[in-house]
């Protein structure tokens, strides 16, 4: 099954007709033999809209107890049991009662769609999340229900219910919106001319901007190249010249002439870099177009008026505005000039307006001609080639002994090469030159410019003809290899675009830096801001140079949505240059997008991780410190009792229970201090040379008298540890293996030496613990089982782990042979560097790693009771 489709009425404000629109919808579609239910739709007391409710079929609201008040809400899983293929969700933006199964409405309709059902739902304009600070400030009121603009714009269909202010006042001094009692309010406040104009104006421009991107988006895909005038945008062309002002200011008031004109002033250069146009005066032109609510573009193009035409045609613009030109009449006959020619070429689907100025007919530069596509170094060796070669072969040929055939062949040949090297212009100056030579030389009558045989006319004019068609040939060939070569490229480039977007494997600066290698730019950076009246901030960044503060201060940028745009400075891109550029644009968004999320989950991860202490340490305190303070209590208060005698042993009894009650606490507040250390990374070695039989018989002061059996020998080598974390450590080691030895089976400690280290063992009789469990003992707060919660707070071998490791060792779990656990403590003999660990000694996780099972439950089901640390 599919997902469902989502069409939303979209509103100005409340009271325009959005769910009586619907129900109307509704009953269309019933009509129709549609299976259409209402699933969550609110009259709010208005007659006409609940008469519309009358023949569809509703689904039973779930109520929910909040408060001490009963309220109702869309019942999901009703309506997913139903399964219609229509459901009615009235007020998208929603925020539903806690308790309820989704925080927000929208979230509800996304299972629903997800579960194939079609929604027809409702939405405000004051609703979208992005226009929470405008609606503000225009009303005055902060909308504390919202939905993600990209949940209304991934709808299939968004209808606009519209009405006049006028209108919407009437039917709100009628009563048909809210009670009596609230009009006089309403229309004083909220529901004030100016206000509902410009909701109704935010609600139209934002519809609007969403025909606009379902109209780029269907050109797109159906390859419409032919303007389509569904609104006025006016491309402004720039010379960079002081009458640029002049016609950004005309085109501004074209574009007032039209609703939602656009004005895009665009400047092109060459691609050589030459121009005569004035950044100061660029600058001025730009920041004019900008206040008066334009864009500006800088492009790249050799043929300018191509370079004109392809970008008006590329933003859809139906009119072009241009200046007189300014060159004097004798230079026309260099060419018709690039008002006439984008004029001829535009095609019935672009105005062109010729906008006359001050600077008309002053006289500019004649433009130069440029080989864009073989390059500069080709372009000049086939002039050379072109103007000396056939000098210089008529120099070596000297008469006519080779006969005319062969010598125009010769001659062909230098215009061939000619042509392979520079193109076009330098094959047609050695065809002509080649020509003169042939018939001043080789062509009777010798020495003069005329030809007595006509047939030697046939075979210059022939020559003449395959100079001229090769040439072309060759120029067309170079076109299209550069073309071949760009596709290329820009293949490799969206496939590796591709790539990363399926992978994620590319880094926000290592993608600018591939932008920035990619289009040869000496920086790139990510720039974004959080709306449209605050600082953009840089997001990230590669290259060298200052770093931007706008998208106006770059040499290229490329917008991202409505608040991000990728900035390049080090020179200006071609206009072909910018397709790339705007993947590489939507990409870096993306990487950007895929980061944040990234860090959001590691921040969860480690909420989580704190929350899962958190429980852990409330239970170890309500329980398990609460216990030996009860204890104590009521110890005390007995002793403190006047109303009974207590004997000197019943005394002497209770004192002995406060004492082991409060060493227990001591014990307890302890691990969770010394865990809160390891935690923080606030733990600090005093690492010093000592015998390891110093430190480990006063680790025992807390396990009963021959509950341990010591076997440590003198000779051991010094070890170089804290001696007050390893005695904490291996205490509760011991402990830890007393509390599961059988009764009557004492827990050996030993010791040994091992090449370069020192191993301390605790071996227990115990139960043991399974192989996939080892690792999960050292986690704090993990008990296993069936543990009693008064056995400890479950840290004891956590923090042994932690301080071992904080001196440079290891702290594993091995199995006894025979049955039960032996903790190996392996540490660094004293006058050896820190190496590599033994062999078949892992490194242990550090403290605190996550595992899949919450605290409390169980891990494993091993055959006999589990271990719990203390």
């Amino acid at each position: 099954m599919g997902r469902g489709k989502l069409r939303i009425y979209l509103g100005a404000a409340p009271g325009v007709g959005k769910t009586y629109a619907m129900l109307s919808e509704a009953h269309r579609r019933v009509e129709r033999g549609t299976d259409c239910v209402v699933a969550f739709v609110e009259h709010h007391g208005r007659a006409r809209t609940e008469v519309m409710l009358h023949g569809l079929e509703q689904v039973p609201r779930r109520e929910i107890e909040y408060r001490d008040s009963v309220f109702t809400e869309m019942d999901v899983d009703a309506v997913l049991r139903r399964a219609p293929a229509v459901a009615l969700v009235d007020e998208l933006a929603h925020t539903n009662i806690p308790g309820s199964r989704n925080a927000k409405r929208w979230q509800d309709v996304e299972e629903l769609l997800a579960a194939g059902i079609d929604v027809v739902s409702t939405v405000n304009i004051q609703h979208l999340e992005s226009l929470g600070d405008v609606v503000e400030s225009i009303t005055g009121v902060r909308q504390r229900e919202t939905v993600p603009d990209e949940v209304v714009r991934r709808a299939d269909q968004i209808e606009l219910v519209d009405m006049s202010p006028q209108a919407l006042r009437r039917r709100m001094a009628h009563g048909n919106i809210y009670q009596p009692d609230k009009v006089d309010a309403a229309l004083s406040n909220y529901f004030r001319p100016g206000n509902l104009t410009a909701l109704r104006e935010l609600a139209l421009l934002w519809v609007a901007d969403r025909v606009d991107e379902y109209l780029n988006a269907y050109r797109s895909e159906h390859r419409v190249s032919k303007i389509w005038g569904s609104r006025e945008r006016i491309v402004v062309g720039l010379t960079g010249g002081p009458e640029g002002r002049t016609l950004i200011r005309r085109a501004a008031r074209l574009a007032e002439k039209g609703a939602g004109g656009e004005v895009l002033a665009v400047y092109i250069s060459r691609s050589d870099g030459l121009t005569g146009a004035s950044p100061k005066e660029l600058a001025l032109q730009r920041t004019l177009v900008e206040d008066l609510g334009g864009t500006f573009h800088h492009v790249v193009g050799d043929d300018i008026p191509a370079a004109l035409l392809d970008f008006a045609r590329g933003v859809n613009a139906t009119q072009i505005v241009l200046g007189s030109s300014r060159r004097k009449a004798w230079q026309y006959m260099f060419g018709p000039g690039v008002g006439s020619t984008v004029a001829r070429e535009s095609g019935p689907d672009l105005d062109v307006h010729i906008v006359t100025h001050e600077e008309a007919a002053k006289g500019r530069g004649l433009p130069v001609a440029r080989g864009a596509r073989l390059g500069r170094s080709r372009v000049v060796a086939g002039w050379l080639v072109g103007l000396i070669g056939p000098a210089v072969l008529a120099l070596l040929l000297n008469s006519n002994a080779l006969g005319l055939a062969n010598d125009m062949l010769l001659f062909l040949a230098v215009t061939v090469a000619a042509a392979l090297l520079g193109g076009l212009l330098p094959a047609l100056a050695a065809a002509a030159f080649g020509s003169l030579l042939l018939n001043y030389f080789y062509t009777p009558p010798l020495h003069r410019f005329t030809v007595a045989d006509p047939k030697n006319i046939v075979a210059i004019v022939i020559f003449v003809g395959v100079a001229v068609s090769v040439a072309s040939v060759v120029d067309l060939a170079a076109r299209r290899t550069h073309q071949a070569a760009r596709l290329r490229a820009e293949s490799e480039i969206l496939s590796f675009l591709a790539g990363n977007v399926l992978r994620g494997e590319t880094s926000l600066e290592e993608l600018l830096e591939r932008v920035r290698e990619t289009f040869a730019m000496e920086s790139a950076a990510l720039l974004e801001r959080a709306s449209d009246v605050e600082p953009w901030t840089c997001a990230g960044r590669a290259g060298f140079g200052p770093t931007l503060e706008r998208p106006e201060d770059a040499d290229v940028d490329m917008p991202v949505g409505d608040h991000m745009a990728l900035a390049l400075t080090g020179r200006v891109l071609p206009a072909e240059d910018r397709r790339v550029l705007a993947a590489f644009a939507a990409q870096a968004a993306v990487v950007l997008d895929r980061r944040r999320l990234r860090e959001e989950a590691d921040q969860a991860r480690a909420l989580a991780e704190g929350n899962r202490i958190r429980t852990a340490l409330l239970a170890a305190v309500s329980h398990d410190l609460r216990t030996p303070l009860a204890g104590i209590k009521a110890a005390v208060s007995s002793l403190r009792s006047d109303d009974v005698a207590w004997s000197e042993e019943d005394q002497a009894e209770l004192l002995k229970g406060i004492e082991e009650g409060a060493d227990r606490l001591d014990h307890l507040v302890g691990n969770l201090l010394d865990m809160s250390r390891l935690q923080t990374g606030t733990v600090t070695p005093l690492i010093r040379e000592i015998d390891v039989d110093e430190v480990v018989p006063m680790a025992l002061g807390g396990v009963p008298e021959d509950s341990v059996e010591l076997d440590i020998p003198e000779t051991l080598p010094m070890v170089a540890v804290d001696p007050g974390l390893l005695e904490r450590a291996v205490a509760n080691l011991v402990e830890n293996a007393v509390k599961y030895s059988p009764p009557k089976r004492r827990v050996l400690v030993s010791a040994s030496a091992i090449v370069d280290r020192v191993e301390i063992r605790v071996v227990d009789r115990g139960p043991g613990v399974p192989d996939e469990a080892k690792d999960r003992i050292f986690e704090p707060f993990q008990r296993y089982g069936d543990a009693p919660r008064g056995a400890g707070v479950g840290l004891g071998l956590a923090v042994a782990r932690g301080f071992t490791e904080s001196m440079g060792g290891t702290l594993n779990a091995e199995d006894t042979p025979g049955g039960g656990l032996t903790m190996v403590l392996s540490l660094r003999a004293a006058g050896t560097r820190p190496g590599p660990l033994p062999v078949g000694h892992d490194i242990a996780e550090p403290v605190g790693h996550d595992i899949a099972e919450p605290v409390g439950h169980d891990i494993a089901e091993p055959a006999e009771p589990e271990r719990q640390t203390l």
